[in-house]
């Protein structure tokens, strides 16, 4: 797996232990002289060091990542009580300082292992983490979501352009059927859009956001992408987490309908093709991902 700091894109802000030692000790020096370790990550948007033995603080990456951070800061306390998994908790948010231009913060250490890095293993581990993170998207989603800022992820599908070259290219390598994942696009470009109220979804419910203790799911980290928006974004972990066997779990725990479902094997599809793309040689972990979610969501229409 890349390191967390190593760079995606061309944009990225420097950012290494020792700024973070010195945003710490300025800031906060109730916590100075603490040991920073970078916690290495396949994560796109923001960088991660543990701090001490109970706190990680989080940095974006991008010179347009300042939002994530209000945001986390000011929601996930509101959300949390809600959910049956346990979520990052704010401790603080840093400001801009010893030349990091952008707000930062620090949280309470989540223990766990992702569960890319060390994937669930058959049933019943599968299965109960399908239950697990479907009664998550349902709770989510349940939350009032008024006031709630748009999630990146929370609109219809589009991007139509960068979906196609991608097909292309992963066609023409014989990476993907090219054939069966245009046919598969096109379908889901034609789906109805979402015409309900706004509801909350993460966002990003990929296998490096989920935490595991002893073969049980336990925490959903990085809500970066967290918002309001149509729900089916969040149900494209049914691809990109689970396979045939687990997938009707999650399913029935979400409690979605079948054109929400559909939408989000839509946005498997597309996440799936556009991160194995784009992030092939920069991000091999997120390429491996978006490569299994598109191989899933494929077969699922078999």
């Amino acid at each position: 797996m890349s390191p967390a700091a190593s760079k995606m894109h061309p944009d990225e802000l420097d950012i290494d232990a020792a700024l973070v030692g010195r945003l710490v000790a300025e800031q906060f020096p109730e916590w100075a002289g603490l040991p920073v370790k970078q916690v290495v990550s396949a994560g796109t948007e923001n960088a991660m060091y543990r701090l001490g033995d109970d706190m990680v603080v989080r940095l974006p990456r991008l010179p347009g990542g300042a939002g994530d951070v209000v945001k986390e800061q000011r929601w996930l306390p509101r959300l949390a009580p809600h959910l049956p998994l346990a979520v990052p908790v704010p401790l603080a948010e840093g400001a801009p300082g010893q030349g990091y231009a952008l707000p930062w913060g620090v949280f309470r250490w989540l223990d766990g292992d992702n569960v890319y890095d060390a994937p669930l293993g058959g049933d019943p581990e599968l299965a109960d983490a399908a239950v697990e993170l479907g009664r998550f998207v349902a709770a989510l989603r349940k939350v009032d979501a008024v006031g709630g800022p748009p999630s990146w992820r929370g609109g219809p599908l589009t991007d139509d352009e960068h979906v196609r070259a991608a097909i292309r290219d992963l066609g023409g390598d014989g990476t993907v059927d090219g054939d069966t994942a245009t046919a598969v696009w096109e379908d889901a470009l034609r789906l109805p859009h979402w015409d309900g109220a706004p509801v909350w979804l993460h966002g990003d419910l990929l296998p490096g956001n989920l935490l595991a203790r002893g073969g049980r799911l336990s925490a959903v980290i990085d809500f970066g992408g967290l918002g309001t928006g149509d729900p089916a974004a969040d149900v494209l972990a049914a691809w990109a987490v689970f396979d045939a066997g687990s997938r009707p779990l999650f399913r029935e725990a979400a409690d979605v309908d079948d054109a929400t479902w559909a939408r989000g094997r839509g946005w498997a599809l597309y996440f799936g093709l556009t991160a194995e793309h784009h992030y092939r040689v920069s991000n091999p972990v997120l390429a491996a991902v978006g490569h299994r979610a598109v191989s899933e969501a494929l077969a699922d229409g078999e």
